[in-house]
């Protein structure tokens, strides 16, 4: 008994360890990281893709901000793919209004089915200026600065810019797990592109040169994963050089969120399939994370259930849980989510939770469509 025990306590530190490397090391960099000042001029022509898929409500209330954004050259290319929610009517009279419009059309076609990336790949070739700026439909930008800052990273040697994209602020708890899981996610990709090793950016937000889209042949390599035009062209693409992040409040890009947890899962069942085609080291770097904390938690229930030390379960648990408290309440406040600090203790669990049941649909799921 007593080496059984011992055995399981000396796991549990194991992982206890790991998970504060993680914590004081990895994330503190977006902790401690300075949003500069968005002072920084710069004219350079601009072209904002939007692909939508009868999204004619959004475009409607979203398209206007993007439209109107305070930038003296830029261009707004939607991508209208297949709809018919009367969405092509309702462009084509926008476009008389605002001549930075440029819309193209994907009629539907019964033998020839595509995703997101045909589409995004038609917007990019149509577009008419080198750097390039993403959003859906579904999107508004928190101010009409978010051009000017998010172009003002651009640089002969920046080719890629992480935007980031919170979710919207709902009554109810589906609401806040799902920016609890935004905010891990950014929190993530934020902390490893500042220490140099950027392996994700969201589709919701971003931006990158044309150059670089067409010098890393686009989607080739990963076309036949319907989801990842954002995360897998990122991990294929990003180095430690070409790639900064901005998270300046006036450049965030509101989201609209999913409100029922069914909807949410295949939101997030389509995302997930792109995981299994990110590099190598970044599969064990992220994986190693996750892993840690699920055991951290499995190993944390055996020595309650074995009835161990009060004091080992205590101490270690509080530890971990002030060391995330003092890192993620700068993150949390820098990415808008601030209120989310008082439900840490809850969220943490329920998110392993759900990553190890997101993981275990996957493997059997195998059709999944972008819309």
């Amino acid at each position: 008994m007593d080496y059984f025990y011992i055995s399981i306590a000396v796991v549990f530190i194991i992982f206890f360890l790991l998970q504060l490397y993680y914590i004081l090391i990895v994330h503190r960099k977006l902790a401690t990281f300075n949003i500069p000042d968005s002072d920084k001029l710069s004219n350079e022509p601009v072209s904002v893709i939007i692909c939508a898929r009868n999204e004619i409500d959004n475009l409607r209330l979203n398209l206007g901000s993007i439209l109107e954004q305070d930038y003296p050259d830029f261009e707004v290319v939607v991508v209208n793919d297949c709809s018919n929610d009367g969405s092509d009517w309702y462009l084509r009279d926008l476009s008389a209004q605002y001549k930075r419009l440029k819309v193209v059309t994907i009629e539907d076609h019964p033998r020839f089915k595509h995703g997101k990336k045909f589409a995004v790949t038609l917007g990019i070739k149509a577009a008419k200026n080198e750097n390039l700026l993403f959003t859906d439909a579904d999107c508004k930008p928190a101010s009409d600065q978010w051009i000017k800052i998010m172009q003002s990273n651009f640089s002969e040697q920046t080719e890629i810019v992480l935007g980031y994209s919170p979710y919207e602020f709902k009554a109810g708890i589906l609401n806040r797990l799902i920016r609890f899981e935004t905010f891990i996610t950014a929190l993530n990709y934020f902390a490893y592109a500042i220490s140099g090793d950027p392996y994700m950016g969201v589709g919701r937000n971003i931006g990158y040169k044309k150059s670089l889209f067409f010098r890393g042949k686009g989607f080739a390599s990963h076309m036949h994963i319907l989801s990842g035009d954002d995360d897998l062209f990122v991990n294929q693409n990003a180095t430690k050089t070409n790639t900064r992040i901005e998270i300046h409040p006036d450049a965030h890009v509101w989201s609209e969120p999913k409100t029922s947890l069914s909807a949410f899962f295949s939101q997030k069942l389509r995302h997930q399939g792109a995981g299994k085609a990110y590099k190598n080291h970044h599969k064990i770097m992220l994986g190693s994370q996750i892993i840690s904390a699920i055991l951290f938690y499995l190993f944390l229930g055996i020595l309650l259930a074995i009835k161990a030390d009060w004091w080992l379960i205590v101490s270690v648990y509080s530890l971990r849980l002030i060391a995330q408290i003092l890192v993620y309440m700068p993150a949390l406040k820098k990415l808008k989510y601030i209120d989310l600090i008082w439900f840490l203790p809850l969220f943490d669990i329920i998110y392993y939770i759900y990553i190890m049941l997101l993981s275990f649909i996957t493997l059997f799921r195998k059709k999944v469509e972008w819309k």
